[in-house]
């Protein structure tokens, strides 16, 4: 059983945060619990711990929280019961205190388990698990130091985004962008270090030659591993040219092709010109007035001599055969 945390029988914990929570992911990250210990602070003798060794004035605030059983021990629903009581008691605590440290490290363990679910939807990635559930514990962290009880929100529903949008700036900030063969993520490393040996050595970046004359490679390998190393990381569409200008270039996205839809239309009409020749005149005449002198039916059945009707009629089986004339030559 885990030590009690009243104010008579709690023993100080260690923690590997003893500071309270920061912001930073490095302070996050140092405080991840370690494992639970007990440590004496009156007394010379080396035996077990008792209740008189704890001074009652060293941990103000820890009175009525109830004894937490070991991690393994407890329940989903225990866990989500314990959190909310000790979630309660954090809320008056002051940070910095050995009691505010005590109070979020036993949040952290007695919550453990919903990183190591977020972790096992990774598992089939090649960094290794214990890495996986470590950043995954800073998740769980900042959950805790964002976390209110006030939302009404269950801890787990709240702590479960942040935890595996964790892992996932992991694993967007380790991995590669676009994925390569294995040998060619290899050979990338190699020629870093042979390019950093030889720049010394030459005090010049070495050639493409040189490159594969020192590792033993053709030139299309070291090509090809040069090529790879640019799938390593992405650049964003809002990133200026890296080269010395006078600061206005364009960004990417700026510099990329779009679709115009006016040459779209130019190819149309380029091919509607044979089949519209081949029209009787009636109908040329008929799609003239329309479509280039913008009149309406009933002033081209004026003009014509006929029927609104009979010339919505002839356009519509005019443009249904030029539909048709299109779709044959895509």
């Amino acid at each position: 059983m885990s030590p009690r945390l009243d104010v008579s029988r709690t023993h100080i914990a260690t923690s590997a945060c003893p500071q309270g929570p920061t912001d930073s992911d490095s302070a996050a990250a140092s405080a991840v619990p370690g494992p639970r210990t007990s440590t004496r602070t009156t007394g010379t003798t080396t035996g077990p711990a008792t209740d008189d060794d704890f001074p009652a004035e060293g941990f103000e605030g820890l009175e009525g929280l109830p004894e937490i059983p070991h991690y393994a021990e407890v329940g989903a629903l225990d866990a989500r019961a314990l959190s909310k009581t000790l979630f309660a008691r954090l809320e008056v605590l002051e940070e910095g205190t050995h009691e505010y440290a005590y109070v979020r490290n036993t949040l952290v363990e007695l919550n453990l388990a919903l990183v190591k679910f977020a972790a096992s939807r990774f598992r089939t990635r090649s960094e290794p698990m214990e890495d996986i559930v470590q950043v995954g514990t800073i998740g769980l962290i900042k959950a805790i130091d964002r976390f209110e009880l006030s939302r009404g929100v269950e801890f787990p529903t709240f702590a479960m985004p942040t935890i595996i949008g964790e892992i996932k700036r992991f694993f967007r900030d380790t991995s590669w962008s676009v994925r390569v063969p294995r040998r060619l993520q290899e050979l990338r490393l190699d020629l870093a270090k042979a390019g950093d040996e030889l720049a010394q050595k030459l005090d010049r970046a070495p050639t493409v030659d040189e490159l594969a004359e020192r590792l033993g490679l053709s030139r299309d390998e070291v090509v090809e591993g040069m090529a790879a190393s640019n799938a390593y990381t992405a650049s964003s569409l809002d990133a200026k040219p890296d080269d010395h200008g006078d600061g206005n270039e364009a960004a990417l996205a700026d510099r990329l092709g779009y679709e115009d839809h006016g040459i779209e239309g130019i190819e149309y009409v380029e091919s509607l010109k044979p089949l519209i020749a081949s029209l009787p005149l009636r109908d040329r005449t008929i799609l003239s007035l329309r479509f280039v002198a913008n009149m309406t039916q009933s002033e081209i059945g004026e003009e014509l001599g006929i029927s609104q009707m009979h010339v919505s009629r002839l356009l519509s089986r005019t443009l249904v055969k030029l539909r048709k004339g299109l779709t044959v030559e895509e």
